[in-house]
């Protein structure tokens, strides 16, 4: 106690809410086509920097502020899913972004298709600890499709080894290791294994869905570590031609995340009342801690949410225990 460990440096965050730190984990997840690789790339760029010319200019990393690397570490980005003629242009693109007309040294991408799954984690163990040394430390780490280090998500020993070895890494290498999990979310849940032991271990979820208009993609936070998901800004971006790349559409409004909120606790409501009809408030309490992996407070600022929109209600018969309300 008399020689505490030091601070781990925010990379991630957003209105000063921190999405991942070093030493973590920070997970995106959403369907096809949502711009998942486009967000990625956006981060990258923001972890690069602006070259000197155009320090006055303000880079859109797409709602999010990332720390720039200002001791030149190394910057790794494994692609396990698209072509190397796709991943070239993704890394063009994020150089643009950056308004960087060359690749930074300390940049270095790798498309990992031509190998076996198994050599995949190998390559990205050993070339970790090549770069760490190299440049000094490692700034971030990007995994875009983190399903394809497996031979199947639901494949329970295998996903907990997978998450296990990333979490190691991260902390070896005092880095925030991005993963891309290529899964369509339901609800605040993870599918698969895998999903479930990012769930335990990440920092941070975001999950990149499709926005009610359909040009654009909406960010939500499925899980924060310090902090009620819930309570994270929904984040719009879209592609804009004239610019060639996606840019920020700010926030959702108050009200849609209120929506959200409501939505998200009616149909936790169901499923924690569909195996019992009545539960006590530490019961309650629990079980929302268990479900949707938040901390006491957060949970019991849930269950005041829920009373207040008359998700549940006191049992009638025993004010000591709760019901489903008329949802």
């Amino acid at each position: 106690f008399n020689n505490p460990p030091p601070v781990a440096q925010m990379v991630v965050s957003v209105n000063d809410v921190p999405l991942s730190t070093q030493g973590n984990i920070l997970c995106i997840t959403g369907g096809e086509g949502t711009g998942k690789s486009n967000y990625v790339t956006a981060l990258i760029a923001g972890a690069i920097g602006q070259s000197e010319k155009n320090k006055d200019k303000v880079m859109d990393t797409l709602g999010v502020s990332v720390c720039e690397n200002s001791k030149r570490k190394a910057i790794l980005f494994y692609d396990t899913e698209q072509s190397e003629v796709q991943l070239f242009k993704n890394v063009s693109n994020l150089l643009a972004r950056a308004k960087q007309p060359d690749k930074p040294e300390e940049l270095k991408a790798f498309c990992l298709t031509g190998m076996s799954r198994k050599e995949r984690l190998n390559a990205i163990v050993q070339s970790m600890d090549k770069f760490y040394y190299q440049y000094g430390g490692i700034q971030l780490v990007v995994i875009d499709g983190i399903a394809d280090l497996v031979k199947s998500a639901n494949d329970e020993a295998e996903s907990v080894a997978v998450i296990d070895e990333l979490y190691r890494l991260a902390g070896i290498y005092n880095t925030c290791i991005l993963c891309v999990l290529h899964f369509v979310p339901n609800g605040l849940k993870l599918r698969g294994h895998l999903g479930s032991e990012l769930q335990r271990k990440a920092a941070t979820i975001l999950s990149i869905e499709k926005d009610d208009e359909p040009a654009q993609s909406v960010v939500k936070a499925l899980k924060v570590r310090d902090g009620s998901p819930l309570d994270v800004p929904l984040m719009l971006f879209a592609w804009d031609k004239e610019a060639g790349m996606h840019v920020y559409k700010g926030e959702k409004p108050r009200e849609e995340k209120e929506k959200r909120k409501e939505r998200e606790l009616v149909n936790v409501a169901h499923d924690i009342f569909g195996r019992q009809t009545r539960i006590t408030y530490i019961d309650l309490c629990e079980q929302l801690q268990q479900v949707l992996d938040v901390k006491e407070r957060t949970a019991k600022s849930y269950i005041r949410f829920m009373r207040e929109r008359d998700i549940i209600v006191k049992d009638p018969a025993n004010q000591s225990y709760f019901m489903i309300g008329l949802i």
